[in-house]
């Protein structure tokens, strides 16, 4: 069995020393001969983007197969053109979404515009592993460059919301792009809404110079301080390649993912009955507003794969995970942060303001730790916190899930960076955070034992 290379989200790696021309040109090669056709590709804003998109491009191109390039592009608009275009055999997506600037990533999509399942990453890891020849001169692929996929996604979220009571609402809201993939598509889906769009970070600067891309409270002082000192209606801040969003009240407070993914899968409940899906990471709020909804929930392994496929097997109403990605079944199969600020619009034009809508929500304090740990540790850790943890209630749906009475804690590797993650949730705030610093020792004390 060759390496895996693919990770929760693609292949990711620092640009010349994990991530090189050579692994995206031999990457884009058996791209080609897996997918074969036409492959339709496109990139957030990385400096490195031209880079990697050549060299996979040629690949795939070297192998006979077509490529259509499509810019840069937010990674559901890519997947929504793969879905909408019967002439192409697959995608792939140049970034590495949230890791910081010397990151670049690929990830393909599938025909249906999901993300590439786990089978047929582990055909393009067998093709990647081989010598594979390329096609003779007169068979080689062409190159085509298409020019408003951007425009074509934009109009699809705006006929999948109440457009024209979100047109009249006359709202303002204040958006942070990331200088990431959604620079010109966000803009514009507020400007086609009606919606009066307060900027910052909106332009292509792969370097990400306003604020790292992942959407933390942290990185989004500026657009929190914004949000309030504009009394605008809502804060909307995407990630590098706007599969997710993060939004912040009227009254400039930052909303955790957990509520957001909790409102707006009451949103969808509301409208119609069903399960939610949703990894074992998600808050237990999330469970006790759907619960309260009539509806029910449906736990799976991290990563957004997983949850849209669950979603697919099950015909789930709604899901999405507790970093601000969350999928609507009705437009596709996604994580999709523009449908996201569409949806979250509509629901406080029907609704009322978001501070209002989530003001009765449960409080539950979530503590969350990130400790650097090389790739090849990570079962040992995992093993060595099993031990730690013998006797107690568990959940190894993804990592270990520990089980108290008054909360959790969740201990995993990380699928796209050498780290180890923990998350520790309590009603009681003292021992979410005293768990989190237990769990964070004992991964510390082991790896400083000298076995990294």
């Amino acid at each position: 069995m060759p390496e895996r290379l693919f990770g929760t989200n693609g292949v990711r790696g620092v640009i010349n020393e994990d991530m090189t021309s050579d692994l995206a040109l031999q990457m884009g090669k058996a791209i080609g001969i897996a997918m074969g056709g036409t492959v339709a590709i496109a990139t957030d804003t990385r400096v490195s983007a031209d880079m990697i998109k050549a060299a996979v491009s040629s690949g795939i191109m070297s192998a006979g197969a077509d490529v259509l390039d499509l810019g840069v592009l937010p990674t559901p608009a890519l997947q929504y053109y793969v879905r909408t275009h019967s002439n192409v055999n697959g995608g792939v997506m140049i970034t590495a979404s949230h890791n910081p600037p010397q990151f670049n990533g690929i990830k393909c999509i599938s025909p249906d515009g999901t993300e590439a399942s786990r089978e047929e990453e582990e055909e393009i890891e067998a093709q990647y592993a081989k010598e594979i020849p390329c096609a003779p001169w007169n068979e080689i692929g062409d190159m085509g460059r298409i020019k408003g996929a951007g425009e074509e996604y934009i109009d699809a979220i705006i006929s999948k919301v109440d457009s024209e009571s979100i047109r009249k609402a006359g709202l303002k809201v204040c958006l942070d792009c990331a200088n990431g993939a959604a620079y010109e598509t966000a803009p514009l889906l507020l400007k086609k809404l009606n919606v009066r769009a307060i900027t910052i970070n909106c332009n292509p600067q792969g370097e990400f110079p306003g604020h790292p891309s992942e959407p933390t409270e942290e990185n989004l002082k500026d657009l929190i301080s914004l949000t309030e000192a504009t009394e605008s209606d809502l804060g909307i801040a995407h990630d590098g390649d706007a599969d997710r969003c993060v939004f912040i009240s009227n009254d400039g407070k930052y909303v955790s993912g957990d509520k957001s993914l909790a409102l707006m899968s009451r949103y969808a409940l509301s409208k119609k009955k069903g399960s939610i899906v949703t990894p074992v990471s998600s808050s237990s709020l999330v469970e006790e507003i759907v619960n309260g909804a009539g509806g029910s929930i449906d736990y799976t392994a991290v990563g957004s794969p997983i949850v849209a496929r669950r979603m697919i097997e099950t015909g789930a109403v709604f899901g999405g995970e507790e970093n601000g990605g969350l999928i609507f079944p009705e437009h596709q199969y996604c994580r999709d942060g523009g449908l996201a600020i569409a949806k979250m619009l509509e629901c406080i034009v029907k609704d009322g303001p978001l501070k209002s809508q989530i003001s009765d929500f449960p409080v539950y304090y979530t503590m969350k730790k990130k400790i650097e740990c090389p790739h090849s540790m990570k079962k040992n850790v995992l093993d060595h916190l099993a031990g730690e943890s013998a006797g107690a209630r568990m959940d190894n749906t993804d990592g270990m899930k520990i089980l108290f009475d008054d909360g959790w804690v969740l201990v995993r590797p990380s699928g796209t960076e050498p780290v180890f993650r923990i998350f520790s949730e309590s009603k009681d705030e003292a021992a979410a955070k005293e768990r989190a610093e237990k769990y964070e020792t004992l991964v510390k004390e082991y790896l400083d034992q000298g076995f990294s």
